[in-house]
This record gives structure tokens, sequence and C-alpha cells, in this order.
């Protein structure tokens, strides 16, 4: 049976001091999350733990992501988190530190039912 999406959010988030790419991502995550409401699926009747719940996650180092960490954050739904290249280390010279921003996509699935294809 195919998916269709239902809902996409948006978020960002960062890491001032320390360069934790799992924290901006987090963070990011959560400011999606928080731009959201699921009242779309209660007012459907629809089970919230059947969620397909696709989140995408864009930094720079790709590989410094605990993609487990930021899959065990989400409240709902079945999760799957991919790590990709993007966001944005923006350097402190003087320091040597980094800021790390962090970019998230969440986008919400479900089953196609029967007779809305």
């Amino acid at each position: 049976m195919s998916t269709r999406r239902v809902i996409l959010e948006l978020g960002s988030g960062n890491d001032l001091h320390g360069g934790d790419y799992t924290k901006a991502a987090l963070r990011a995550v959560q400011d999606a999350l928080h731009h959201s409401s699921l009242s779309l699926i209660r007012s459907l009747g629809l089970d919230s733990r059947a969620m397909l719940v696709e989140v995408t996650i864009g930094v720079q180092r790709p590989e410094r992501v605990d993609a487990e960490a930021v899959r065990a954050s989400l409240p709902h739904g079945k999760a799957q988190v991919t790590v990709v290249k993007g966001g944005l280390d923006v350097p402190d010279e003087t320091s040597g530190d980094i800021a790390v921003i962090a970019s998230a996509a969440i986008a919400v699935r479900f089953e196609t039912l029967p007779g809305s294809e």
C-alpha cells in the first residue's frame, strides 16, 4: 500500500559552543515539532502510532550526528532519520570554536486509505 504525506514541518537549531552536531540536530527537530499540531490526525481519527515519520537533518558533518538519539526524541510514530550534508558551521577564529547550525525537515505519512487515492 502506498503512503501519502499529510504534514511537513521545518525547523532549525544550533549549538553555539562546542561543535555538538547532535545537540544542534535535536534542537532543529524540537523547533519543527513545536510548529506542529496533530489536530488534523486526531480529527480524522487516525492512530498517531501508525504515523510514518521521516526526519531529514542537514549539517556540515553528517557523520557526527547520533541519528538514534534524534529518532528517540520523537514522541509519536515509526521514525526514520536521515542525516545529509547541509546546515552551516560558523567558525570563531579567536577561540577556534564553531557554532553549528542544523536544519530539520519532518514529514509525516500515513498509508493511503481506500478511496482516497
